[in-house]
């Protein structure tokens, strides 16, 4: 007997799918959401697709053209100078908090998505190379053991992780996340917040060159 997946299992799956999508490049900037394509392609009906299009206008990767013509958003030097304000005060402070807080297990697993990112950054490889990066900020943010603090960055994650993917300057993302490691494991907290602001910073600026042409 065939399983019926609940709805809000299927309204989830789509979801995760297509913020993957976005966040990936696969679908970019001004590609137009159209609900009987996605319900093809993910096999489902349309009521699922248009639920989870509307929770990624409200999590600001999409917005309505029209009431019937849901496009990817293109992102606003000020879209992007409110994020990074918002990061720069709170990954700091994360930072901060990790390195007096991370454990010797809790800096292998960081060390361990180092090696990760460094493999894949020989490799060219950008999906792994996002994945460990990405992973490598929320163990941070996890370390520093604040549930609100996490709970305030959620609501904005996926919308980060889409600017930093559009950072491809990896070896120097290397380095500087090296650097953020040794400034943790040192278990100075004003060390660990000085290269996360300078790390953040720099984020910042290669975003923009990127999206832009125009420094910070």
């Amino acid at each position: 007997m065939t399983k019926i997946e609940p709805l809000g299992a299927v309204r989830e799956r789509v979801l995760a799918a297509l913020r993957q999508d976005i966040i990936a490049g696969r679908i970019g900037p001004g590609d137009r959401l159209v609900e009987r394509e996605l319900a093809e392609r993910f096999g489902v009906s349309r009521v699922p697709v248009r639920e989870a299009v509307r929770a990624l206008v409200a999590e600001g990767f999409v917005h309505f053209e029209t009431p019937r013509r849901a496009v990817v958003r293109r992102l606003t030097p000020k879209d992007v100078e409110e994020l990074f304000e918002l990061r720069e005060a709170l990954e700091v402070y994360a930072a901060g908090l990790a390195a007096t807080r991370a454990t010797a297990e809790a800096l292998a697993e960081l060390r361990d998505l180092l090696d990760q990112a460094a493999t894949a950054t020989h490799k060219g490889d950008a999906e792994t190379i996002t994945d460990a990066n990405t992973r490598f900020h929320d163990r941070i943010l996890a370390l520093a053991g604040n549930s609100l603090l996490i709970s305030v960055m959620e609501p904005v994650d996926g919308r980060l992780r889409w600017l930093t993917r559009r950072n491809e300057e990896w070896p120097q993302l290397l380095t500087e996340h090296k650097e953020l490691y040794e400034a943790i494991a040192s278990g100075d907290p004003e060390r660990a917040r000085a290269h996360a602001l300078r790390h953040v910073r720099a984020n910042h600026r290669s975003t923009v060159r990127h999206l832009f042409g125009e420094p910070a």
